[in-house]
């Protein structure tokens, strides 16, 4: 700075400003706030889109771990593990096992078409037990309107 003088931002009063001004950061903060929140729950929700069948009396269960069965057009079962197609029903359980490493005590929600049998069903129960995940739910969705009775 030419002649030794520094910069001052000074108020309309001729005093020095040495406050810093939070409200912007404040808004910043509660814009990333309100978008974290929106986003989460479709994160969590890892995105593959089965027809669970109606029940009225599920509650909402939240977890980080997904496995969700969808019949492909030729009739065969794809199985998914956090929204990632595994091979088999062998691949998914070490999917599990590795997601059960991570936490001990993980949760896993269970959601299949309502196409599947039962059987299937049964079978991706018995991989999330084998891998040492004892609590799991099924997923399902709440009817619409008159469906209830």
């Amino acid at each position: 700075m030419a002649g030794g003088r520094s910069a001052v931002y000074r108020d309309g009063e001729a005093e020095i400003i040495s406050e810093i001004n939070v409200t912007p950061l404040v808004d910043v903060v509660l814009v990333l706030l309100v978008i974290f929140m929106i986003t989460a729950p479709i994160l969590a929700a890892r995105g593959i889109l089965v027809n669970a069948p109606s029940t009225v009396s599920g509650d909402q269960v939240t977890t980080p771990l997904q496995v969700a069965l969808r019949r492909r057009p030729d009739g065969t079962v794809q199985i998914f593990v956090n929204g990632v197609e595994q091979p088999g029903f062998g691949a998914a359980r070490l999917e599990l096992e590795r997601a059960r490493q991570r936490d001990a005590d993980i949760k896993a929600v269970i959601a299949a078409d309502t196409e599947i049998p039962y059987g299937e069903v049964m079978k991706a129960i018995d991989e999330v037990k084998r891998a040492g995940i004892q609590k799991f739910a099924l997923a399902s969705k709440r009817p619409r309107g008159n469906d209830a009775d």
